[in-house]
């Protein structure tokens, strides 16, 4: 498993990508370089993703927190902020619940919820026979150079953007993402009766309304009603807040730290 650290703070932040990130590393990199100031900034590219290898073990919610645990174990890393992006929120609610006291801090830039999609089945909308065939014949490198370019207006200069570039078609639907893919339901069902404990700090930092989940705001809230210190703040943005607005995030994270001290 790969990992960036960054930064010499004597507090540390974990972050953890958002679903199929090609490269974890990179697509933090506005942030990272906003928090590395202040914090020791740890970001973790799970397997399948940036240059982690592929593995067949079964990404079951479980084994992915097990892995991402097992990883900061190596490093002697054993207290921590933990910050994380979109599907994080799942594998950070259940991670924060068994390593509780390793834990300062729970950080969610737009993460998911365990009930956002009802009872509803999450699928991917394109069968994995498909995606494999799509890589495998190279079609799936045609589609991604026709289709607007999602780093084109990334803060980053243009030698990063072409490594997200090459890092995203290498992992694009791999073997290991496409198992992730086939888990998302159990894996959403695993947590979906978890709450944040009481006493940790959760803070979150939303898109106002997403236009796919309804109530989004509301189910934020939700998850922090019995927190002693939990907050939820919105940024005008895309679900990838952390590319445009990592400035307002690191600062009001920041603040938010000190006063829960």
């Amino acid at each position: 498993m790969n990992v960036l650290i960054q930064g010499q703070g004597t507090e540390t932040v974990v972050l953890l990508p958002g679903f199929g990130t090609g490269t974890p590393a990179l697509d933090f990199k506005p942030l990272v370089e906003e928090l590395s100031p202040f914090y020791k900034v740890v970001v973790i590219e799970p397997f399948g993703y940036g240059l982690s290898d592929i593995t067949e073990k079964e990404r079951s919610t479980e084994n992915i927190v097990s892995e991402i645990h097992e990883a900061l174990q190596i490093l002697k890393i054993d207290r921590y902020i933990l910050m994380g992006h979109s599907i994080a929120g799942i594998y950070g609610l259940d991670y924060v619940n068994k390593y509780e006291q390793e834990v300062s801090a729970f950080v969610g830039i737009d993460s998911s919820v365990p009930r956002q999609y009802g009872d509803k089945v999450v699928e991917s909308p394109i069968p994995s026979s498909v995606i494999t065939l799509l890589k495998e014949s190279g079609l799936g490198r045609l589609i991604m150079k026709l289709s607007a370019d999602p780093y084109a207006t990334l803060p980053v200069d243009d030698e990063t953007k072409e490594q997200m570039r090459i890092l995203s078609y290498k992992n694009f639907r791999n073997p290991t993402i496409v198992n992730e893919i086939e888990n998302r339901f159990p894996n959403f069902k695993a947590v979906e009766n978890l709450t944040f404990p009481k006493n940790l700090p959760v803070i979150f930092f939303l898109q106002p309304n997403s236009t796919a989940i309804e109530g989004w705001s509301t189910l934020h809230e939700e998850q922090i009603k019995d927190s002693v210190h939990g907050k939820v703040m919105t940024f005008q943005g895309t679900h990838y807040l952390h590319h445009t607005k990592s400035k307002e995030i690191a600062e009001n994270f920041r603040a938010f730290i000190e006063e829960v001290k």
